[in-house]
């Protein structure tokens, strides 16, 4: 795994070769490719539900979030 320390500043840290094939095999794919797999779709329970919504306020948003939403999607407050 990689580690550098943090005491050899004229050191350049050697990049595993497993990582390195890796991001030579992505680079090697058209761009329209990387795109696609760039994003991930993830259901989003509530959100998705609706085509939209609109809110008079910033406060009426918040507080439908906070009744609404499952707390996993990280839509609380701290």
């Amino acid at each position: 795994m990689f580690s550098p320390t943090l005491g050899d500043v004229d050191e350049t840290p050697t990049i595993p070769a497993e990582w390195l094939a890796d991001f030579e095999a992505a680079a090697r794919r058209p761009l329209r490719q990387r795109f696609r797999y760039a994003f991930v779709r993830t259901a989003k329970p509530v959100l998705d539900d609706a085509r939209y919504r609109s809110f008079e306020s910033l406060e009426e948003y918040r507080r439908w979030c906070a009744a609404n939403l499952p707390d996993w999607l990280g839509y609380g407050r701290v």
